[in-house]
Parts: structure tokens; C-alpha cells; sequence
């Protein structure tokens, strides 16, 4: 593995289902060189949540891809598969973006074929806290609502990945059932193992299978119950949903923040932390530990020490999440 990891790992066999940069517009974004160097070939940026307004996400989306255009030695602006897979093969990271909760699209739909002519691949519906598409896990949660139906449909036939992570336990289910394509929870763990609502139930990972679907083992520490820097713990989750509905849907979606100390660094401007990240929850944003992109590969080898074989590695290293984005891009119902 390319890096300071010491494995033997080749570069160019991760998919990162999110991670996430400051979103401010000016940012320099040679970090991701991190992800490249940990073996990554791919990595689905954040560009905007609920809290966040529509003028600022389309400004961060405008910086982030004039700065990827201009280090096409490294990195590419990933707008179709191929172009993620020309990537990878010349040893660069591919990278496309997603949106965390569905209050930039305005209530209209038909925001997403403007989104996704941005470059936004991946969409969940609710950060934390319930709006007029669904609910949040961390709210009341009413379930999906008509207007929600429509944004389902409408993300499946634009070509985006539907994606879960964040959202209410019956709105997921919901979800699932409504889409008629693959659904993924991007970076969510297992609640089974820690009993936290951003961690996902065995009956919405069950769920999430039937779809075809893929669930993304994150790095932070209040969702792994151990130290976000343990390989073991993200492993362990991995193994787990491994056991309870097989290798295929299983992958890493780190949600690694780089460079944000704070929620306002990590949103771009001043935020109700308490609101969105309820400290009754164990939310403390300043004290959460994220496992940084060099621990990918140790998840791996970490796997193998467990008897996971070569096939299967590579499909928690990115080929799960590979044939999400085959099954989920191309526009059509």
C-alpha cells in the first residue's frame, strides 16, 4: 500500500461511500492526496447538508471543481463510471459529490437533474432531524412523505445513488421499499453494536440487502464504540453485517471530516450544534475522533486476519460500492 500504512495492499482498490471537506468556497483541497496515497480510487465528497442554503452549496460545488480541474495529475471529477474507472487505472482519485439531506432541493424534485449536472452522485434525504421528505433519526420520524415518494423517484431516474445514512428508522424502510434501485446507508454502522440512532437496525440492514444494497462502515468513534484509530472496530462492524446478509452488501464509507475543529468549520458558517448534533446523543463535535484515510487499508488487512479472502476484501474495498454506482448512475426509470 502506497503510503505510511506498511501493507502490501495495491493502490487503486478503495471506494470511500463520504467523506468530507470544510465547505467553503477558496479551500485548498490537496488533502484528498491522503485518500489517493491510502489506495483509495475513488471518494464521494459532501458538498451540502440540510442546514446548509442553496447559493452556498452551489458555491462550494463551483470551487470544488474548478480546484479538481486544475490537478488532473492527481484527481478527476468523476461524471460517469468510466470516468472512475480511468481513474483508477492511471493511479488518480476519481471523485464525485453528495448531498446530506434533501432541504437544498427546495421541495422540487426536479432539483436533482440540476444537482447531478453538478456532479452530485449520492443523495440521503434527512441529516439528523425531520423535513418535508422524511424523517431524521434524531426526531420524530413520520415516515416518508408524498413529496418524499416523488424525490425517490425522481433521484432513481435521474441516477443517483439513493442513499439512507442519517435518516429516521421508518422513513428509511420507506425509502427502501419505494426506490427501484439499489439503496445504501453510505456511512452508517451497526446498532446491534452500539446502540446509537445513527447506527442502523438489523431490520433496516436486512432491508437495505433486499434492495441490493450496500451498508458503508464509517471511522468515528461514537458510532464504533471503541477509538476511531482501532482498524479491529471498523472490522468488527464489517464483519458483522457480513454474517448477517452476506459479503456483497457491506463496504467503507469513512465519513472523515478533514480540517474542521468545529461544526462551523465543518459547515461553513455558524450552526445550532445542539439542534442538529443533540448532546443527548453524545454528540461532542469537538471531542469526536475520525479514522483518517491511512486506516482504510488496516481495516483490510484487518479482515484477513480474520480469514476473509482475497474476493471478498475486494468487495468491502470497493467493489460493492462499484456495482452500486454501475446499477445507479445511468439516467431511466
Amino acid at each position: 500500500m502506497a503510503g505510511d500504512s506498511g501493507l502490501e495492499q495495491a493502490p487503486g482498490t478503495i471506494w470511500d461511500a463520504h467523506s468530507c471537506l470544510p465547505l467553503r468556497p477558496g479551500i485548498d483541497m490537496a488533502d484528498l492526496e491522503r485518500h489517493r496515497r491510502a489506495g483509495a480510487y475513488f471518494v464521494s465528497l459532501n458538498v451540502g447538508m440540510d442546514m446548509n442554503p442553496v447559493a452556498d452549496i452551489l458555491q462550494v460545488i463551483a470551487w470544488f471543481r474548478d480546484w479538481l480541474a486544475r490537478h488532473p495529475d492527481r484527481f478527476v471529477v468523476a461524471e460517469t463510471l468510466a470516468d472512475v474507472e480511468a481513474a483508477r487505472d492511471a493511479g488518480k482519485l476519481a471523485v464525485a459529490f453528495d448531498l446530506e439531506g434533501a432541504v437544498p432541493l427546495a421541495d422540487r424534485p426536479e432539483m436533482l437533474a440540476v444537482y447531478h449536472r453538478l456532479g452530485v452522485r449520492q443523495i440521503h434525504l434527512a441529516y439528523n432531524r425531520t423535513n418535508a421528505v422524511c424523517g431524521g433519526c434524531h426526531d420524530d420520524d413520520p415516515g416518508l412523505s408524498d413529496l418524499g415518494r416523488a424525490v425517490v423517484a425522481a433521484v432513481n431516474t435521474v441516477g443517483m445513488i439513493m442513499d439512507c445514512s442519517h435518516t429516521g428508522e421508518r422513513s428509511s424502510l420507506d425509502i427502501m421499499a419505494a426506490s427501484t434501485r439499489p439503496v445504501v446507508f453510505s456511512h452508517a454502522n451497526v446498532r446491534a453494536l452500539v446502540d446509537h440512532a445513527r447506527n442502523v437496525s438489523d431490520r433496516q440492514i436486512d432491508a437495505c440487502a433486499a434492495t441490493g444494497g450496500v451498508i458503508g462502515i464509517n471511522g468515528i468513534d461514537l458510532f464504533l464504540g471503541e477509538p476511531a484509530e482501532t482498524a479491529e472496530a471498523m472490522a468488527t462492524h464489517v464483519d458483522y453485517v457480513a454474517q448477517r446478509v452476506g459479503i456483497d452488501h457491506v463496504g467503507l464509507g469513512l465519513d472523515y471530516s478533514f480540517n474542521t475543529a468545529s461544526a462551523e468549520d465543518m459547515v461553513g458558517h455558524a450552526v445550532r450544534d445542539e439542534y442538529w448534533w443533540p448532546p443527548g446523543h453524545g454528540y461532542d463535535l469537538r471531542r469526536l475522533r475520525y479514522g483518517p484515510p491511512e486506516l482504510l487499508p488496516h481495516v483490510l488487512a484487518a479482515l484477513k486476519r480474520r480469514g476473509y479472502d482475497d474476493a471478498a476484501i475486494e468487495a468491502v474495498a470497493g467493489a460493492n460500492f462499484h456495482r452500486i454506482a454501475r446499477q445507479s448512475w445511468q439516467p431511466g426509470a
